[in-house]
């Protein structure tokens, strides 16, 4: 079941990730992607931050900040 939330959360945040930084998604396989490693992104700064996130909502938030977070950063190495 944790595998199963992990992709559907990866699949929301990668979506809006793609959403907030105005540009183009990555297909469906390209969220998931981009929200399961912002997830792991998110988590680390969430952490390193003193923040804490709880819940389902929580997980898409956290997720969703990193997905953002690797997504600049990615675009910045693409210039």
């Amino acid at each position: 079941m944790g595998l199963i939330t992990l992709v559907l959360v990866g699949l929301v945040a990668g979506w809006l990730a793609g959403r907030l930084m105005r540009g183009g998604g990555y297909g469906v396989a390209g969220d998931i992607a981009v929200g399961v490693l912002g997830a792991f992104v998110g988590g680390f700064l969430f952490r390193v931050l003193g923040l804490h996130a709880s819940g389902l909502v929580g997980r898409i938030i956290v997720a969703t900040c990193g997905a953002v977070a690797l997504i600049y950063v990615l675009r910045l190495l693409r210039r």
